[in-house]
Parts: C-alpha cells; sequence; structure tokens
C-alpha cells in the first residue's frame, strides 16, 4: 500500500513515534499498545461523562473492576505528582 508502520509498546517511545510520524513523507499507520481495561478519559471529564461511564459499565462488563481500577489510577497519575 506504499505506507510505514509504526508499532508502540512503550510509553517512553510514542512522542519519538509521533515525530517520526508527522515527518515521514508517506502516510503512516501509528499502532500503539494500550492496556484494554483503561477506558481513555478525557483530561476533563464531565460529571455526565462519568454519569454515562458508570453506566455503561452497571450493563454488564465483565471486566467491571479492571475497569473501574484503571480508571481510579489514571485519575490519580493526573492529579499526584509524576514518577519522573
Amino acid at each position: 500500500m506504499g505506507c510505514a508502520r509504526i508499532y508502540v509498546d512503550d510509553p517512553k517511545q510514542l512522542g519519538s513515534a509521533w515525530d517520526q510520524a508527522l515527518a515521514s513523507e508517506i502516510p503512516v499507520v501509528l499502532e500503539v499498545k494500550t492496556d484494554p481495561e483503561v477506558p481513555p478519559l478525557p483530561p476533563h471529564i464531565t460529571l455526565q461523562q462519568a454519569r454515562n461511564f458508570s453506566l455503561a459499565l452497571a450493563k454488564g462488563d465483565p471486566n467491571e473492576m479492571d475497569v473501574i481500577r484503571g480508571a481510579a489510577r489514571q485519575l490519580m497519575e493526573t492529579i499526584l505528582p509524576g514518577k519522573d
């Protein structure tokens, strides 16, 4: 197809992968391995978004507790100082 492929499975590599993709002369497929138990939450989640998220989990997600733990961990990382 004439495109480049970049695979990232380490968060430390993501910045340079984006730089490489954006500097490419040809189309790039950027594949990023993520934790399926951590939902991508917006930086400033609204009460309505939190409510909808909770309702979706209550409908029977088989990994409900793992998702809740992952979301809580993600939220705490935005509040607490980083581990640089």
